[in-house]
């Protein structure tokens, strides 16, 4: 797992400990490209800070095209009734005007207020005053989306943290299917672990298959492992398989192939140096494979040494071009560019 979503995770595993023993700060500023983190404390927050029989007079929650900072103010410095605090939650707090003010309260804060701010996919300028005032006097969570490379190791660990094992290459296949949307990753296990025999604690292939709704078959992850093994007819039959699928855009296929390229161009540039590389400079040039797919490398980076990775990548960087209409002509398909492109590949 990146380094980034590491220490995001750690860090709102401390803040979902602390508000389920009842210890809060009086401000949480949530934000980031990714909403899930800052999504999974606030709704901590809510359940924990204020008993559901006090929440009618001490709860306020509200959105941020509907309300200004002023108003957040007010609301921020009354006191509880009849409690030990109070919650005033903003949500969509990116659409709020005058997000600024906000500073202005950060300077004294009230002890019995426990105030949210929740931006959804957005952050504050962090230049700005609000948010070196919310780090002085609060808790910052700041989230950044994950690259697609990451999110397979993201799953693995995640699914460690409920208690299940789930395969290398089926976490693979799920973070195929899914993307990078760790919400959406979040539904789909819940929906899987219901699925699963009771007592089931691990994830195979056949389980992410069977229940998401997808084949391994034919898969960008299955192509290019035919592509690092040069398989040519496997690999042109998941080529036109995908092609011919409704929802199939080439720029994405092509985003995953240049992923998968540039691996090989840094595992290829580090063997030409020499000897046989340390596992944490394998490990840096195969940033973001999960180790049970170092063997694949080994193969592919044979296939396709520096100068033909480099080939790959400016076939990829042209094809991408096409996808994306460079050309200006709508004549030829997605589907025969990928199978075009495959076929490129494969006589590389």
């Amino acid at each position: 797992m990146a380094k980034n979503s590491v220490n995001i995770d750690a860090q709102c595993a401390k803040i979902l400990s602390d508000v389920r023993e009842g210890r809060f700060s009086p401000l949480y500023l949530l934000m980031g490209d990714e909403p899930y983190y800052p999504e999974l404390v606030c709704d901590a927050i809510v359940q924990h800070c204020i008993p559901e029989e006090e929440k009618d007079f001490n709860e306020t929650i509200c959105y941020g095209g509907e309300v200004t900072a002023a108003q957040v103010v007010t609301a921020a410095r009354r006191f509880p009734m009849m409690a030990e605090r109070q919650l005033v939650v903003v949500k969509e707090a990116q659409q709020m005007k005058g997000i600024e003010e906000l500073a202005f309260y950060c300077a004294e804060p009230l002890d019995s207020t426990v105030l949210v701010v929740l931006l959804h996919g957005a952050s504050v300028d962090k230049r700005k005053a609000f948010y070196k005032a919310a780090q002085k006097v609060g808790v910052v969570v700041d989230s950044p989306a994950l690259r697609d490379y990451e999110i397979p190791n993201w799953i693995l660990s995640y699914y460690a943290s409920r208690g299940l094992q789930i395969d290398p290459q089926a976490a693979a296949l799920l973070a195929e299917s899914v993307g990078t949307d760790l919400s959406t990753i979040v539904v789909e296990t819940d929906k899987l672990t219901k699925a699963l025999p009771e007592g089931a604690k691990r994830v195979s292939v056949e389980d992410i298959e069977r229940n998401v709704g997808i084949s391994r078959q034919f898969s960008i992850f299955e192509l290019t492992k035919e592509l690092s093994y040069k398989h040519g007819t496997k690999a042109l039959k998941i080529a036109a398989h995908l092609g011919n699928s409704a929802k199939f855009a080439l720029p994405m296929a092509v985003s995953a192939l240049y992923t998968h390229f540039s691996r090989i161009l840094r595992y290829g540039a580090l063997l030409e140096r020499g000897g046989y590389p340390s596992p944490e400079d394998k490990a840096r040039a195969l940033a973001g494979v999960n180790p049970y797919f170092y063997k694949e490398y080994d193969t592919a980076v044979r296939n396709y040494p520096v100068r033909k990775a480099m080939a790959a990548i400016s076939l990829l960087c042209d094809y991408d071009y096409l996808g994306k209409g460079g050309d200006g002509t709508t004549l030829t398909s997605d589907g025969e560019l990928l199978s075009e492109l495959t076929a490129k590949l494969l006589n590389l």
